[in-house]
């Protein structure tokens, strides 16, 4: 039986691959964070540098700068390292405002309200 070494630090489940990489960290929220690992502990909380909160609806996108930022364990679902060589979004999608984005995500949620609350009025037809 062998033991992992210092150079087998690469193979592991544990962030320190990650220290110093630009990342995506998905949230339980569904929020969607960008920035540099800078430091983590055993429970995964995370310290981000240069974060951004990524917001998209449809085809438009906005990154939220929110500077050094501090994610507690329990809030992540998923970190992934992205690759600085490519690009991170496809062609059509269109960069706005926070503002912008603000109001698109405000239509998006009364559009999907607005569903959900017909799709209620109409369960009386129970159309199984």
């Amino acid at each position: 039986m062998s033991w992992a070494g210092p150079e087998d630090i690469y193979l592991s489940t544990s962030l320190a691959s990650y220290l110093d990489k630009k990342l995506l960290v998905l949230l339980r929220d569904g929020r969607k964070l960008l920035g540099i690992l800078r430091s983590f502990d055993q429970f995964a909380n995370a310290v981000l540098q240069g974060a951004c909160e990524r917001v998209i609806v449809g085809d438009l996108y906005c990154d939220i700068p929110l500077g050094l930022y501090v994610i507690r364990g329990e809030n992540v679902v998923l970190i992934g390292e992205l690759d600085l060589e490519k690009e991170e979004l496809p062609p059509h999608m269109t960069c706005v405002s926070p503002a912008e984005i603000k109001r698109a995500q405000k239509a998006e949620r009364e559009a999907t309200d607005l569903k959900g609350s017909m799709r209620k009025r109409m369960e009386f037809l129970d159309m199984d």
